[in-house]
C-alpha cells in the first residue's frame, strides 16, 4: 500500500510540474512583428517589468463597430533591450518575439515577450 501511494504521489507531482511548465514556460509560437513603437514603460507593484505597445499598419474592426489600428502589446524581459526600445519610441521597428500560453508576473503582463530587436528604421 505504501509503495502504491508513493508511485501515485510521484506521478501526481510530475503531472503538476509538467502542466506548469507547459502553461507558463513552453514557447507556443515565435515570430517577427513590425510597426511603429508607441511606448515602452517600466511598471508594476511587486514585480517591475517592461511593457510596450507597437502600432502596426492596417486597421481592424472592434466589437463596438468602430475602426481601430492594430496594436501589438508586449513585455520585455531584458533590461538592456528595453532601454534600447525606450530610445526608439516613435520609430518603425522590427522585433522578434516569443508567445507563451500564459503570462507570469516576473516575466511581464503580456503573453508576448520580445527577445531581440531586428531593425530600427
Amino acid at each position: 500500500m505504501k509503495k502504491w501511494l508513493t508511485i501515485v504521489s510521484l506521478a501526481l507531482i510530475v503531472i503538476i510540474f509538467g502542466y506548469g511548465y507547459f502553461r507558463y514556460y513552453f514557447v507556443w509560437g515565435e515570430g517577427v512583428k513590425s510597426g511603429q513603437l508607441n511606448y515602452v514603460v517600466h511598471k508594476g507593484y511587486i514585480f517591475k517589468t517592461y511593457e510596450g505597445k507597437m502600432i502596426q499598419a492596417g486597421i481592424k474592426a472592434s466589437p463596438t463597430n468602430s475602426i481601430q489600428s492594430n496594436e501589438f502589446i508586449f513585455s520585455v524581459s531584458d533590461k538592456r533591450l528595453a532601454e534600447a526600445l525606450m530610445m526608439a519610441g516613435g520609430k518603425d521597428v522590427d522585433v522578434h518575439y516569443k508567445e507563451y500560453l500564459s503570462p507570469i508576473p516576473w516575466r511581464g503582463y503580456s503573453k508576448y515577450v520580445v527577445d531581440s530587436i531586428i531593425e530600427i528604421k
